[in-house]
C-alpha cells in the first residue's frame, strides 16, 4: 500500500476547526455541568480574544468558489471523485 502523505490545513481552515473542537467540547461541557465557571470562563475568553478572528477565517472559507470547495475537500479526504455534474 502506497505512503499518504498528510495535507496540512491553511490557517483559516486550522483556526475555524480548532474553533469548532472548541466550542463543541464547551456546549457537552455546558450540558453536562451547566453551572462550571471554568467552562463559563472558557467560553466567554473565546468570545473575548478569538471569535473576531475566527469569523474572519469563516467568511475567508466561505468566500470560496463550490469547485474549489469540492476540491479541497476531496484533497484533505485523500480521494479524487469522478465529476457527476452534480448527482451523488
Amino acid at each position: 500500500m502506497p505512503a499518504r502523505t498528510r495535507t496540512r490545513l491553511d490557517k483559516d481552515e486550522e483556526r475555524v476547526a480548532r474553533a469548532q473542537r472548541l466550542l463543541i467540547g464547551l456546549g457537552a461541557a455546558l450540558v453536562h455541568t451547566p453551572f462550571d465557571t471554568t467552562t463559563h470562563d472558557k467560553l466567554r475568553r473565546f468570545l473575548t480574544d478569538d471569535v473576531d478572528q475566527v469569523l474572519a477565517s469563516l467568511e475567508v472559507l466561505r468566500q470560496r468558489p463550490e469547485a474549489e470547495l469540492r476540491a479541497r475537500v476531496a484533497e484533505l479526504a485523500g480521494h479524487h471523485l469522478l465529476s457527476t455534474g452534480g448527482v451523488a
